[in-house]
């Protein structure tokens, strides 16, 4: 059985627990023209999730869900369900290869304009073949609920995009996910946070050593110490409750 966290009434299951399993269900979502909403789990959003009702609707209306953090790894470890890291800026390059291969056409949402097309330059160097049909950076402010977020869900369906990018972070990405399972159900979102402005160089990714020894939010944390250490501290006050929702979980 997937490793599953439960709020309330709501229980998210992490049911995709690799990679390879990902990308064959996405595969199979672009050949045949469906849409879906991928969600990168991780410690925060379980902080979030805890807190708000909205964040957990819309994580529930998520078609895939993958492990984006080690401590996520670790709880299903301890659950005795194992799941593999699957970190949603790792994804980003064999999306848009898989979307190139069906021939579906691409956009990115959110971060700023010039992330955007940076972001857009290197994918189409990474993946000649990929159409980036459109890059749509919502203002500050972006309501994921609101008029501008059901005319750019519209845009996206009508301009027959297939797979979306969006990197507005949680739980703005997650909502307009969960909504354009309505508003714009052919079009495949990924919720990949920060992803894009790595591929754009506005945000420095922790090197890849950092990343082996899972430090990788330390390295964060220590790259904006004001707006992180709380986020931080928070994700560490929720730990041992998992951990102990884990065990039980194992029966």
């Amino acid at each position: 059985m997937p490793v599953q966290f439960r709020f309330e009434t709501t229980t998210i299951t992490v049911n995709q627990p690799h990679a390879a399993a990902l990308l064959t269900a996405v595969k199979t979502r672009l050949a045949q023209g469906e849409g879906f909403a991928l969600a990168t789990i991780n410690l925060d959003h379980l902080v979030k999730l805890s807190q708000d009702a909205a964040f957990r609707q819309a994580y529930a209306a998520q078609d895939f869900v993958v492990a984006d953090g080690n401590p996520i790894v670790w709880l299903s470890r301890l659950a005795g369900r194992p799941v593999h890291l699957v970190p949603g800026s790792d994804m980003v390059l064999p999306l848009a290869r898989l979307a190139a291969q069906n021939g579906v056409k691409v956009a990115l949402l959110g971060s700023t304009e010039a992330a955007l097309a940076r972001a857009a330059e290197h994918l189409r160097a990474e993946v000649p073949k990929l159409d980036v049909a459109l890059q749509l950076a919502p203002a500050m402010g972006f309501d994921p609920a609101g008029d501008e977020a059901t005319r750019l869900l519209r845009l996206l369906e009508t301009a027959q995009i297939g797979l979306c990018f969006l990197a507005l972070g949680a739980p703005k990405q997650e909502v307009l996910a969960a909504r354009g399972r309505t508003l714009a159900p052919h079009v495949g979102f990924a919720s990949i946070g920060a992803g894009l402005d790595f591929l754009a160089g506005t945000q420095n990714r922790a090197p890849d050593w950092v990343q082996r020894l899972a430090l990788e939010w330390a390295w964060r944390m220590l790259s904006s110490p004001r707006r992180l250490v709380p986020r931080y501290w928070a994700c560490a006050k929720i730990l041992p409750g998992e951990m102990r929702k884990a065990l039980r979980l194992r029966g």
